[in-house]
């Protein structure tokens, strides 16, 4: 079981957690069930994390055997939107998971490794320790490296068949692997996250109070999302603004990246060096930027 808006990557074997339609194939992805999800922003719930969680059950109620693989989620979402899970979601879908002998499964590819601030995974802001986790992208800081982490109990299942990966355990990748740990520790770059993601998303908080196309602005640490409307109320995607905003902020020397089903949601997840200089420097182009339209 997986979340709408999710992703999970593109290929073949978690093309089917995946669940925006702008990221898929047509691959054979059976026995795959994505829930409702729990958007605070544009969810049919709000903030009640407890009730989307519901879906889950009536998922395993009426759409499988009752018997569960796994249940896999990001901490925040990610190319989806910067979508922060409702609070008391996972917590609860935990439980249920947990009931049916289902694992649970963090993906921390985007969030993990100190991004979020408050905490080195993001799921430890939920209170929920997963089964397994997966995680990549800051491990390495650039460098191509992935891992997969769980507990001795599941990792034994791999002893039963030969494993073999050709590229598995790469000595250089690995070696920056553990360089990159070495300098989130030694530079507080987690603590800085904290402290200067705080600070921007002060910043653009203060936009959104300026600006009646920012329609929400949310986040955590250095994972921050800016999401434009047309008009509030209805929550109409600007799409065709949010491009316009990024071309104007390139030519200003920013470059920002776009996520969301719709197109409109600025991920802002730069390096956890970023400082508040580096954090004014953004304000000031978008505030620039917003006020020419």
């Amino acid at each position: 079981t997986s979340l709408r808006n999710a992703y999970h990557g593109n290929a073949t074997g978690t093309m089917g957690a995946t669940a925006q339609s702008i990221w898929k194939f047509n691959v054979v992805q059976s026995g795959v069930h994505h829930a409702v999800n729990p958007d605070p922003y544009r969810g049919i719930f709000g903030s009640d994390g407890e009730k989307y969680a519901r879906d889950v059950q009536d998922i395993i109620n009426f759409g499988t055997s009752g018997n569960v693989a796994a249940f896999i989620s990001e901490a925040i979402q990610g190319v989806g939107g910067i979508i922060e899970l409702a609070p008391g979601y996972l917590p609860a879908v935990y439980n249920t998971i947990k009931k049916t002998g289902g694992l649970f499964i963090a993906d921390e590819v985007q969030a993990g490794f100190g991004r979020t601030g408050s905490h080195f995974w993001g799921f430890e802001a939920h209170n929920v320790v997963p089964d397994i986790v997966t995680m990549a992208k800051g491990i390495g800081n650039g460098i191509p490296l992935g891992a997969v982490v769980t507990t001795p109990e599941i990792a034994e299942v791999l002893t039963r068949r030969s494993y073999f990966n050709t590229f598995g355990g790469n000595p250089v990748c690995t070696a920056a692997g553990l360089a990159v740990l070495k300098v989130i520790e030694k530079e507080q770059l987690q603590q800085n996250a904290f402290v200067v993601g705080s600070y921007l998303k002060e910043r653009l908080t203060a936009l959104k109070d300026k600006y009646e196309l920012i329609g929400d602005v949310r986040g955590r640490g250095l994972m921050l999302g800016v999401e434009l409307v047309t008009d509030r109320e209805l929550k109409t995607p600007a799409k065709g603004e949010t491009l316009h905003v990024m071309d104007q902020m390139k030519e200003l020397g920013v470059l920002i990246g776009k996520g969301g089903y719709y197109g409109n949601v600025f991920r802002i997840t730069p390096p956890l060096c970023f400082t508040k200089e580096d954090a004014d420097f953004v304000a000031d182009a978008m505030d620039l930027t917003l006020s020419r339209m």
